[in-house]
């Protein structure tokens, strides 16, 4: 029997008129869908992921235990990548793009996207390096210094917005995450697509669907594939987390009791 597709969440007026504003000062968008977890194993079935093909990563943040930095709107993450070089981030959101310097836009790894999910929206800005796997894994452990994984200018842009007086070497590892993540170029739909396995310490689960694409293209872009994706069977209607929200709030909870 097909499935009938269960109208997603919209934006209305306001909303919509706040995202074409942040388009116009945005390099990418990421359109995002997580599915709820009791429609994992179809979600994976339908859309044909092999999880033989992932990639294994490792992710962890840095914050205080009480989340100063996630309140002040500054997120700092450390990946690790089989295979590969890891990354370090420094990141601002939410961002208003009018407000970033022409300086800091010149930057080396420095983007601003939209990260778009059924009934929302967030603009951030990140400056983005690569780093050594470990390394990370060495600040993890309490070896090295937090500092030691960022550039000058990710320091920088650290230190323009983090709270008064916390430095990076204050901050506290929040992770590491298990994470399993595969890349597709599915037939029927003209473009990569993303699927993130986000496993958590309690034994919860994120599973979500992205894909990438110019702010200019944004609205095609994600009815085609809100189209490609209910034609499958694909939950559009689900509550939607936030991957990094869900790990800040467990590691603190964590911290707090121990």
């Amino acid at each position: 029997m097909a499935t009938t597709p269960v109208a997603a969440p919209t934006l209305d007026d306001a909303q919509l008129a706040e995202m074409f504003t942040l388009l116009r000062g945005s390099d990418t968008v990421e359109l995002k869908l997580t599915v709820p977890a009791a429609r994992h194993r179809d979600a994976i079935r339908a859309l044909g992921l092999d999880p033989l093909q992932a990639q294994v990563r490792q992710v962890v943040f840095f914050d205080t235990p009480d989340l100063a930095l996630d309140r002040a709107g500054v997120v700092v993450r450390a990946r690790r990548i089989q295979g590969r070089p890891g990354d370090s981030v420094v990141k601002l959101r939410p961002l208003d793009p009018e407000r970033v310097s022409p300086r800091v836009r010149r930057q080396k790894g420095f983007g601003i996207e939209v990260d778009a999910i059924p009934g929302g929206f967030v603009c951030s800005g990140r400056t983005k390096c690569e780093a050594d796997s470990d390394a990370i894994r060495e600040v993890v452990l309490g070896d090295r210094a937090v500092r030691k994984l960022y550039t000058k200018e990710q320091r920088a842009l650290y230190e323009a917005h983090a709270p008064s007086g916390l430095a990076l070497d204050d901050l506290t590892p929040l992770g590491p995450i298990f994470v399993l993540k595969e890349k597709w170029q599915p037939r029927e739909f003209a473009r990569k697509m993303v699927a993130e396995m986000w496993l958590y310490p309690d034994g919860a689960r994120i599973f979500e669907l992205s894909t990438k694409c110019l702010p200019s293209e944004a609205f095609q872009v994600a009815a085609e594939a809100r189209a490609y994706l209910s034609e499958r069977g694909i939950d559009l209607s689900g509550e939607q987390q936030t991957k990094t929200r869900t790990a800040l709030e467990f590691f603190a909870g964590e911290l707090a009791d121990g």
